[in-house]
């Protein structure tokens, strides 16, 4: 949400005749993307849709991945957020760069992090601790885009006193991210509780017959909880970013 308020705050000093239309229209007349020969950098997405654009890290040299950031960098990002970053391409890449890298979740963050001005709390549950790798990226991808986040991890099911102690958090969020694998029942769970949305991860995780996820996926898209919604296997991306939108409506 930061370059929109810088949008405006140019627009503003326009309107109150501190900043000339020239002066202004020099802010912006950078061209909306970049052709960099193997990427295309997005610089005007903050612009349309209040949050900057994305790196996805793996398929990704470590050279290709440091020529991206230096160049939203470059253009006044303040940000940057890499998914699916291998080790080795972080340490490559991270040369030179403001980068902390979470191993755990191969998620990348170049830049401090935005202030939290989403409107309440994303809580983060996790089934189990192998759920871990899915729900880092959720919650580090939920906090680059300036949200306050509530971990819960390990309160699947199997204990579901573990769940239960937490009510408090459940209950006062303005979104929950419930991730899970196995028969992923977490989800429905916390949907019978909350009365906020509940974004539903299905994880890779559990025996042969989970079939690489696909069995919580199905669980999740038959809850009988309403206000349940499903992303893709193992997509805590894009619960984290889900979950922004809805904290910062």
């Amino acid at each position: 949400m930061t370059e929109q308020k810088d949008a405006r705050a140019v627009l503003e000093q326009v309107a109150a005749g501190t900043m000339s239309v020239d002066e202004a229209l020099l802010r912006w007349k950078q061209a909306p993307f970049e052709d960099l020969g193997f990427a295309k950098p997005d610089y005007h997405r903050a612009l349309r849709q209040g949050a900057a654009e994305v790196v996805y890290g793996a398929g990704k040299t470590p050279e290709q991945l440091r020529a991206i950031v230096s160049a939203m960098l470059e253009r006044g990002q303040k940000t940057i957020l890499i998914t699916r970053m291998d080790p080795e391409a972080a340490r490559i890449a991270g040369s030179g760069l403001p980068l902390r890298y979470d191993s755990l979740s191969r998620t990348g963050i170049v830049g401090a992090l935005p202030e939290k001005d989403g409107r309440g709390t994303v809580v983060v549950a996790t089934g189990g601790t192998s759920d871990l790798p899915v729900a880092e990226e959720a919650a580090l991808t939920a906090e680059a885009f300036g949200n306050d986040v509530r971990r819960l991890y390990d309160v699947g099911v199997a204990g579901l006193h573990r769940l239960l102690s937490h009510l408090d958090d459940i209950m006062s969020a303005r979104v929950v991210i419930a991730i899970a694998g196995m028969e992923g029942a977490l989800a429905s769970v916390i949907g019978g509780l909350a009365d906020c949305p509940v974004i539903a991860v299905p994880t890779s995780v559990g025996y042969g017959a989970s079939f690489g996820g696909l069995s919580a996926l199905l669980s999740m898209l038959n809850s009988c909880a309403a206000g349940v919604s499903v992303v893709n296997i193992d997509n805590g991306f894009g619960a984290g970013f889900l979950a922004s939108r809805i904290n910062h409506m």
